[in-house]
């Protein structure tokens, strides 16, 4: 066989099998325990989902799945963690807001969260619902947005979702209301029922009872769809804002550098544990809607997400670090 020929089938011999490693990889991995680091605590939504999906990722993984908590910075401690490990085997779940609005409020960190981590998929999609004490005489959002300027409105804290929803709202109907900051949702939910702020962006599974019990008024409900648990609440695009869409996601990311194949196996498998019905009876309780997005439309969507965020956190100058 001549010199060239020879050097021309070797040559071809490794192409394939740098073609044939990244796939080989992902069907290799997990070669040991898996740790899904969750940046809020346990009984918070993605810890849950978590938590309801562990078993089925053991089996399909042969791998014990570790579930660690490590909360605060709004979510930035455990997505440091995560973004800064050399172990690819260690996972970050949390809500999308961790990259598509905390980039925007954090300024001082040691690592950037949009290009240390990447969405792997999303696990659930999330409303918060416009309520509002019943005695405020707010029935509607074209009453909302007739508030004087003096009123004031709860979030569950500076960045939350519930803030940052109000102020999009705020953007688009012209209207001005006082911030009123709270430690969680349950606090801005109190305040609201005892009359001391007038209404409040707050999650759905905390509104419903009170709704329920007629201590709150549901206005609207902030995604693109209504909530499986008001579904007579109209969204707010169905209010009369069109195009109005703040929904949020609970979130599986992982390190930047985990190779593509092995992010497409862990989507694939944890969209596989998302579909048992009684995960999904469980977050439907939660008003969580199952997604199991592909890796591809979870990061389009988070980049679409990052910079419709910006605009709003532009206009509200809020940092905070």
């Amino acid at each position: 066989m001549k010199p060239t020929t020879t050097l021309l089938l070797r040559l071809s011999a490794i192409a394939m099998a740098l073609a044939i490693a990244p796939s080989a990889f992902a069907q290799a991995w997990p070669t040991k325990p898996v740790r899904l680091v969750a940046a809020f605590p346990p009984g918070t939504p993605g810890d849950v989902i978590a938590r309801l999906i562990q078993p089925a990722l053991q089996a399909a993984w042969n791998q014990p799945v570790v579930i660690e908590n490590k909360t605060g910075a709004g979510g930035n401690l455990a997505a440091g963690e995560v973004a800064q490990t050399k172990d690819e085997h260690t996972l970050l779940v949390g809500p999308d807001t961790i990259l598509t609005i905390n980039p925007h409020l954090y300024k001082k960190l040691s690592f950037n969260l949009r290009t240390s981590l990447k969405p792997v998929t999303y696990f659930a999609s999330f409303n918060q619902t416009l309520a509002c004490n019943p005695s405020a005489g707010i029935t509607s959002l074209a009453k909302f947005v007739q508030l004087p300027s003096t009123r004031l409105y709860a979030s569950g804290g500076a960045g939350t979702p519930s803030h940052m929803a109000m102020e999009m709202l705020l953007a688009t109907t012209g209207t001005k209301l006082i911030h009123v900051p709270y430690k969680g949702p349950g606090p801005a939910a109190q305040d609201v029922m005892g009359g001391h702020v007038d209404c409040g962006f707050i999650v759905s599974s905390i509104v419903l009872p009170h709704v329920q019990s007629g201590r709150l008024r549901a206005i609207a409900v902030s995604g693109k769809e209504r909530s499986g648990l008001l579904p007579e609440v109209p969204t707010i695009a169905e209010s009369g804002n069109p195009g109005f869409d703040a929904t949020f996601f609970e979130t599986l990311m992982a390190p930047s550098s985990l190779p593509v194949a092995t992010v497409e196996k862990i989507q694939r498998d944890v969209r596989a544990a998302l579909q048992a019905p009684t995960v999904k009876a469980r977050l439907a309780e939660m008003d969580l809607r199952v997604e199991g997005y592909s890796t591809q439309d979870a990061q389009r969507r988070s980049q679409e997400d990052f910079a419709k965020w910006g605009t709003v956190a532009q206009r509200t100058q809020l940092q905070l670090d």
